[in-house]
């Protein structure tokens, strides 16, 4: 089984301001708000959180199984 990466570098699509994150392992985020230019950022049509959407690296669960809490019925 491949390691799971927890490191990801956000940019932001408004301003373009990156910033290296530390993934949650145990849920989704699903608003981001840029240090620099304040705006808040959410998943993209299709993807499941902030890290999927505009991250260097897909979050935990993507990286594990393929699927993200996001889909999931509660």
């Amino acid at each position: 089984m491949t390691e799971v990466v927890l490191n990801s570098t956000i940019t932001c699509p408004a301003c373009g301001h990156k910033k290296d994150e530390t993934m949650p392992t145990d849920a989704c985020v699903w608003f981001y708000e840029c240090a620099h230019c304040k705006a808040v950022l959410r998943p993209k049509p299709g993807d499941c959180c902030v890290y999927c959407s505009y991250g260097t690296t897909r979050c935990p669960p993507m990286q594990q199984s393929g699927s993200c809490c996001a889909g999931q019925d509660t």
